[in-house]
């Protein structure tokens, strides 16, 4: 809305001290991470006093854990004011006629309140249980049905894929000097020439639509969706495909996210890290010159995610206030289910999906050590009638707090391996 504000003066030859400076990317990303981190540090602590007074507390369940006895009655549903601080400089500073702001927004929104939803089922559960003078335990059938969230991500998943392969103003554009294209496909030309003057010389630019992200360690760095479809196929199927593997992920990164949602600060600080990531990415793919100095594709119009990417950072940070060990408020579904999402949805935007599982790998595994938990489990029980585990405990963070090592130092080596990985993922753009 400032943005708009500030452009409507400009445009009508209003000159307001200061105000060019909200025309500015970097400016508005700036302005964007102070701002979210007062909204969560400063009604961070209402908040808290609120849920509180609601008797909004988390059940723990009786896992033989350390400490989990003193998270009895803490906050939950703290995803709240992570939302509140991701959308609220977002709308302000951000232009709101991008394609990729209003998809972001949307994201954050739908899956806000299907975890909402889903922690407020629980809530109501524990207090009917508590009315009736029955013993509540955190694991009940007691939430949304776990097909429903499926449903929930799978309708996001087809909102994210059919904007980005549909939408005329989600294009990548290709310097008309250069092969327009990578793959052995011919793309599709869409719109206008561009031409862009870079360091005073003069480039054209093509419009191109097409279904690439970016493939590491390959020198054409790119790969077109449509090469995984017979030739005879390609031009009607492609936005199928496309679609399901839109679908999957943010399935995956999402449900990820929740599983790695069980340690003070954990998800939080994963979350932010990968938001840095994120943001250098959609910053670099959408500045003409930094594209075309390492040698990525530029997607016009993707700087703008900054912004929103820069407030999902000082929201995680803020949040980390009250949610750092011993913490104060935990986020729930509602804020481990949005995170996940937002972060699955911003790199298929800027066309990153493949390198998920250097930059979340720690989403990645959490998420392995529960499926092969569970299926090594079954498969024993079935084969020699007694159940086997590979870990002392799933997800991997409490086999290592079953191992002894204090919640702190797990959470802080988590962060650790997750800079690393984020690293090494930015080091892709130019390891061919």
């Amino acid at each position: 809305m400032l943005y708009h504000l500030f452009d409507w003066f400009k445009q009508s030859g209003i000159k307001i001290p200061g105000g060019a400076l909200f025309l500015y990317i970097t400016f508005r990303v700036l302005l964007a991470v102070l701002l979210s981190l007062v909204i969560t540090m400063v009604y961070g602590k209402r908040l808290i006093s609120i849920l509180r007074r609601k008797q909004v507390g988390e059940s723990v369940r009786e896992l033989g854990l350390a400490g989990e006895q003193q998270k009895k009655g803490t906050p939950t549903m703290g995803g709240i004011i992570i939302i509140l601080a991701i959308l609220i400089p977002t709308l302000l500073l951000a232009n709101l006629n991008k394609a990729y702001i209003r998809l972001m927004i949307f994201s954050t929104l739908w899956l806000g309140i299907i975890g909402f939803v889903d922690d407020y089922l629980k809530l109501r559960a524990k207090r009917l249980a508590q009315k009736q003078g029955i013993p509540y335990k955190k694991g009940d059938k007691d939430g949304l049905a776990g097909w429903f969230k499926i449903i929930g991500q799978v309708v996001l998943g087809i909102v994210v894929a059919y904007t980005l392969y549909f939408n005329k103003n989600v294009v990548v554009q290709r310097e008309a000097n250069q092969q327009l294209t990578i793959s052995t496909e011919k793309e599709k030309l869409v719109g206008d020439t561009a031409m862009k003057v870079i360091d005073g010389v003069a480039h054209k630019y093509y419009n191109v639509k097409t279904p690439i992200t970016t493939i590491p360690f390959v020198k054409t760095h790119e790969f077109n969706y449509s090469k995984l479809l017979p030739k005879a196929l390609r031009e009607n199927y492609t936005w199928i495909l496309y679609t399901l593997v839109v679908i999957f992920i943010i399935t995956a990164v999402s449900n990820g996210a929740n599983i790695t949602d069980g340690l003070d600060g954990l998800a939080t600080g994963v979350s932010a890290i990968i938001g840095v990531c994120l943001g250098l990415f959609a910053y670099t793919s959408g500045n003409i010159r930094f594209a075309e100095y390492l040698n990525i594709m530029y997607i016009p119009n993707l700087g703008e995610l900054s912004i929103f990417i820069g407030a999902l950072i000082g929201a995680c940070v803020g949040f980390l206030w009250y949610n750092a060990y011993p913490a104060q408020v935990f986020m729930g579904d509602t804020g481990s289910l949005t995170l996940g999402g937002i972060i699955a949805a911003l790199a298929i935007i800027v066309r990153k999906e493949l390198l998920i599982p250097i930059f979340c790998s720690v989403f990645l595994v959490e998420s392995l050590s529960v499926v092969l938990q569970v299926t090594y489990f079954k498969y024993t029980k079935r084969k020699y009638g007694e159940g086997k585990r590979i870990f002392l405990m799933s997800p991997l963070h409490h086999h290592y707090q079953k191992l002894g090592y204090n919640e702190s130092k797990i959470v802080t080596r988590f962060w650790i391996v997750t800079i690393m990985c984020v690293v090494f993922a930015i080091a892709t753009l130019k390891i061919r």
